[in-house]
């Protein structure tokens, strides 16, 4: 089995008998894109305590790695994860933990039609975090009013999501706006900070990813939220 690289901050401290204490239950992120989501995620991380989740949760991000760090394609990915559920050396409790696949649905409104079977694949075994079309709209939800201000007055033109010049739409956009571009600086995880924001931003959207063809669609700062509150279960 190929590796991949955890990237967590759980120290196991030990108690008086010296027995080492374990994570009431981790969730693992593991996610289509490469930089942004990993910049992303490593954030989210490493400001768990500042986030208000409960410290007995564990949060991990799991990267790709070597042959397989290419891997996108939805249905892969799913398959992918299924897989490092077996890698011993991530410790995944089945019964415990949960696995949290978070990619892009753009390719269903451009390419393929099995968006429905897809979702109900993952989702059987795991928790699915969509953006629709891509993981720069959950970005975009970390200003304060972007729906009003972004979002709302160029809704038609994010879900077809063109080319600008040589960026799709919702990445130019979210560049115009945050002045960074999402592919190539990594300060683009310090949004986590932010992450309240998305949290009542997304809920001015469709957060259903059942229902998200033809729709701006993210349901990301749900699970985040849903972690935090301890219901992402």
């Amino acid at each position: 089995m190929a590796p991949v690289r955890s990237y967590y901050n759980w120290n196991q401290r030990k108690s008086d008998t010296n027995e080492a204490i374990e994570p009431y239950r981790k969730y693992f992120f593991i996610c289509e894109g490469a930089n942004t989501e990993t910049w992303y995620f490593e954030k989210l991380v490493d400001y768990k305590k500042e986030l208000g989740i409960n410290p007995n949760i564990d949060i991990r991000f799991l990267e790709k790695t070597q042959q397989d760090k290419n891997i996108s394609f939805p249905r892969r990915l799913i398959e992918f994860a299924e897989e490092q559920k077996l890698n011993s050396d991530i410790s995944f409790d089945a019964e415990m933990d949960r696995m949290i696949i978070v990619f892009d649905a753009d390719i269903f409104e451009e390419k393929v039609k099995d968006f429905d079977e897809v979702v109900a694949f993952g989702e059987n075994n795991n928790i699915l975090g969509i953006s629709n079309p891509a993981f720069e709209l959950f970005l975009l939800l970390h200003y304060k009013d972007a729906y009003e201000k972004y979002i709302k007055p160029n809704e038609k033109e994010i879900i077809s999501n063109e080319k600008v010049g040589n960026q799709r739409y919702i990445r130019n956009l979210f560049t115009q706006v945050s002045g960074i571009n999402p592919k190539k600086n990594k300060s683009i995880g310090e949004l986590v900070k932010q992450v309240d924001f998305a949290i009542v931003e997304e809920c001015k959207i469709n957060e259903d990813i059942h229902q998200c063809s033809g729709q701006v669609t993210c349901n990301i700062a749900k699970i985040i939220n849903d972690i935090r509150n301890n219901k992402a279960i």
